[in-house]
């Protein structure tokens, strides 16, 4: 058998117990009440931003989590160029969020980025026990996406300042759902404590 790859893109952890999921954050939000998606997603997006320069320093690695609009021929770099390029209502989340060499990407045909997808594969690969979620709608693919983690025994972060929905009480109820059903700390940001998050011991079974 050949020796793991100790490496998968040059710079990023191999082995990390907690992992920062980035969902739908590149999104061009040309559709119906984007616009109103914008207006909590921008605010959301600066929290993000600082999150994860703080993971980066803290060699936790970052998963962009995103969905592939229905088109089974997409690209995600074709969508980061598009979502930066191209004057789209998304444009100012995608530059504050765009990805760096060293980010892994999942791409996802429907809420879950569990679905049909390598999404499981790679958090074993890289031993994550915990995740912080990030990202739109909190209340459609956040949501769906911590419970699938959940159903997988993943201890879920899910950061209140850090998602967004077209409308704030949804949002809010969203996150607590998560944290009544699905055991997710929401605590802001700014309060999680990720070297200590890294040293505490995850609940998903071998």
């Amino acid at each position: 058998m050949p020796a793991k790859n100790r490496d998968l893109h040059g710079f990023a952890p191999d082995h990390s117990r907690v992992a920062l999921l980035l969902i739908d954050v590149i999104n061009d939000l040309e559709f119906p009440r984007g616009e109103r998606l914008l207006r909590h997603a921008l605010p959301a997006a600066r929290k993000i931003a600082a999150l994860k320069e703080r993971a980066k320093k803290a060699r936790i690695p970052t998963i962009y989590v995103n969905d592939n609009f229905c088109r089974w021929q997409s690209d995600f770099t074709k969508q980061v160029k598009h979502c930066l390029e191209d004057d789209v209502r998304g444009a100012p989340v995608a530059r504050l969020l765009a990805p760096e060499e060293d980010d892994y990407f999942v791409l996802k045909p429907k809420h879950s980025g569990f679905f049909s997808t390598s999404l499981d594969i790679l958090l074993h690969y890289l031993g994550a026990e915990t995740l912080i979620l990030c990202g739109f709608a909190g209340n459609l693919c956040v949501l769906y996406t911590a419970n699938d983690a959940y159903m997988r025994d993943f201890h879920l972060v899910v950061p209140r300042d850090c998602s967004a929905s077209e409308k704030r009480e949804a949002n809010t109820y969203a996150l607590e759902q998560m944290s009544r059903f699905l055991k997710a700390d929401t605590r802001r940001s700014k309060e999680l404590d990720l070297k200590k998050l890294q040293r505490a011991p995850g609940v998903r079974k071998a």
